[in-house]
């Protein structure tokens, strides 16, 4: 399949107005370049965690569109066929009238002709083996070095929806679930994703896991997991839907039968359900919390007392906090 791609040179504060503008002519779906850092709260809500460093803004951005090329050369611009000129003198059009009131930077327009845009592939650029303490993290396009075979090993696959290991919020999981895991834990992940911690938690000796994610998705990237790094199909219960506000949920999950109970989840999510996942809890058992954002540090230590229970530790790594405290015998 072809594409035509238009590249409009801009500035950063322009960004939004000129996507806008040009979603008015049927240009839709654009791919931004521009080096502004992520904000905390971008990467609090990011499901995928591969985050490459990059070079300091300059306020320069890139605004890329693709039109589908038929084999006639026309393009498809929402339901109209057109041509390459009239689209592009549509774009000039709009960036004239925007000049008018507001600085666009040079709002360049380049045209180039694409083949077979991997979207799905393109990031795997960025992510590469790496280690979590004496973990090995690693996907499946790449090899393990020799001097590398007698370590543990995670393989792991993110796809397009969910992450790998490398974000801070999964590395302050791994170590607290580590420090409390034993060959009788039971564990339960709330908000599995690609079950990487779940599978961890038997890789390091966890006798049964249970996994619960809201998107469906979740169940075969768990399943391409699973394979991957040998865990046997009857040690990882896999469960869809909402455990804070479905009965049938929390019924199916199971009351006071959890050794462990981890969620790596936004600090707002685990405010309503903190106080549920203590009737999963068995008593005595280990809350590992973690997606929290240091200035929601505190409203969550709030809700963790609120529900009852005793705060163990509270560890920090960048900007992030893990949150683990334990369900009261009495």
């Amino acid at each position: 399949m072809k594409w035509m791609k238009f590249k409009i040179k801009t500035i950063t504060d322009a960004e939004d107005i000129i996507i806008s503008a040009l979603y008015d002519i049927g240009l839709e779906g654009a791919q931004i370049e521009d080096n502004i850092p992520l904000t905390a709260l971008e990467k609090e809500q990011m499901f995928v965690d591969i985050l490459p460093e990059g070079p300091e803004d300059d306020g320069i951005a890139y605004l890329s569109f693709f039109v589908e090329e038929a084999e006639d050369g026309s393009l498809k611009v929402g339901d109209v066929s057109t041509d390459r000129e009239t689209v592009e003198a549509q774009i000039e059009e709009q960036l004239t009238d925007l000049r008018s009131f507001m600085d666009i930077g040079e709002g360049t327009i380049t045209v180039a002709e694409t083949e077979d845009i991997d979207w799905i592939n393109n990031w795997k650029q960025y992510f590469h083996q790496f280690y979590i303490d004496d973990l090995l993290v690693i996907p499946s396009w790449e090899e393990v070095r020799e001097e590398d075979k007698d370590k543990k090993i995670l393989h792991i696959d993110p796809g397009t929806a969910f992450g790998t290991g490398m974000h801070e919020t999964t590395q302050l999981c791994i170590r607290q679930m580590k420090k409390y895991l034993t060959p009788e834990t039971e564990l339960l992940d709330v908000g599995t994703g690609s079950g990487i911690l779940a599978i961890l938690a038997l890789m390091y000796g966890a006798r049964h896991a249970v996994g619960t994610d809201l998107d469906p998705c979740a169940v075969e990237a768990v399943a391409q997991n699973m394979e991957a790094n040998g865990i046997p199909d009857d040690s990882f219960q896999m469960m869809i839907g909402n455990i804070i506000t479905d009965k049938e949920v929390q019924d199916k999950v199971g009351y006071g039968r959890y050794d462990i109970v981890m969620a790596n989840i936004l600090a707002d999510v685990l405010v309503p359900l903190t106080p549920v996942i203590t009737q999963q809890l068995k008593k005595g058992g280990i809350y590992i919390t973690s997606g929290i954002i240091d200035t929601k540090e505190e409203t969550v230590r709030q809700a963790v007392e609120a529900a009852g229970m005793e705060i163990l530790e509270v560890t920090y790594q960048g900007e992030w906090v893990s949150v683990t405290a334990r369900k009261k015998e009495a």
